[in-house]
């Protein structure tokens, strides 16, 4: 454990420079004590660190020292080669400098770790697509993940859903690439705030001149989760009102997802004797609400809306037609 703490000392002075006692040890999660002893242990192992007293001191390695990758543990080297997604990387244009980076790795990992984490290729494969989805054309994918890293803004012609084939001019600051489905966004800020783009619908890309400086404390994977719920929720323009039996509301989670799921069960009355409930669901419209419940076949009944309920009632009808002979 103790081994472990250092050589996340070095990384950390490594990789953010001049640290106090007091960072490291919230990093790390031990007492200011602690790593004042091991500040001691890594000087007596000829680890070459600076430490300057006063309010702009800390502790620093000498410029140019560099650790080396041998302290990897064997499930930390393996993960390594876990996080580049030959697909992907092809896409964002990193297909070469990622199997550069992977031979350097291997170079650099002791003979027993270097086996094991060259055969994670031959073992694992990670497939970012979703089924039944042709790839979509991204040709200004590279182009947006380029100008996320040097933090230079764009001028784009975007295709919004539902605007048919007039693109729209938009200026934007790139902070972030995600892919989600297989489907590439773009999170970038307009007028500060920021927005989500699907690249695809980028018809047009031009780098513009100087950089932009992104926003302080700018939480990607926060803002993600927040946009993901606001957009699954504002496709559920219809609030059907649907009574489910016991096997039906326990396969809410798999056969709706998490958005439809909760608000089913947030709304949940009591069951009647028979265990049977009812829930609001939330579905995108009255067409797509008929083709999802029928799903539930006839462990759910619609009550509502009285338009929903009809158009349920004809499919059923016209189903039990088709099979009565």
């Amino acid at each position: 454990m103790r081994a472990s703490r250092l050589l996340s000392i070095l990384l950390l002075l490594q990789t953010r420079g001049r640290m106090t006692a007091e960072e490291l040890s919230a990093e790390l999660e031990v007492s200011v004590r602690t790593i004042y002893r091991d500040m001691d242990s890594l000087g007596a192992a000829g680890v070459p660190l600076y430490g300057d007293r006063g309010p702009d001191g800390g502790y620093r390695l000498v410029d140019g020292y560099r650790t080396r990758l041998t302290g990897l543990s064997g499930e930390e080297a393996e993960s390594l080669f876990f996080a580049g997604m030959p697909g992907p990387a092809a896409e964002l244009g990193l297909a070469t400098a990622l199997a550069a980076a992977q031979l350097k790795l291997l170079a650099a990992l002791p003979p027993e770790l270097r086996s094991r984490a060259a055969a994670i290729g031959e073992r694992f494969l990670l497939d970012a697509p979703a089924w039944f989805r042709e790839a979509e054309p991204t040709p200004h994918l590279a182009a947006v993940a380029d100008a996320v890293w040097n933090q230079r803004p764009v001028r784009v012609r975007y295709r919004r859903w539902g605007d048919g084939d007039d693109p729209v001019e938009r200026t934007l600051e790139p902070l972030a690439v995600v892919l989600k489905a297989g489907v590439w966004y773009a999170v970038a800020a307009v007028a500060g705030q920021p927005r989500t783009y699907r690249v695809s619908q980028i018809r047009a890309l031009e780098v513009l001149p100087g950089r932009f400086e992104r926003p302080d404390g700018f939480d990607l994977p926060g803002y993600w989760r927040g946009w993901s719920e606001r957009f699954e929720a504002s496709l559920m323009r219809v609030q059907a009102a649907v009574r489910l039996s016991p096997r039906a509301f326990e396969r809410l989670l798999p056969m709706f997802g998490p958005v439809v799921a909760r608000t089913a069960r947030e709304s949940a009355g009591r069951p009647d004797a028979a265990g049977w409930r009812e829930v609001t669901l939330p579905v995108e419209s009255v067409e797509h609400g008929v083709v999802e419940l029928l799903r539930l076949g006839a462990e759910a009944e619609v009550v509502g809306p009285p338009e929903l309920r009809a158009r349920m009632r004809e499919a059923a009808g016209a189903l039990a037609r088709r099979y009565s002979t």
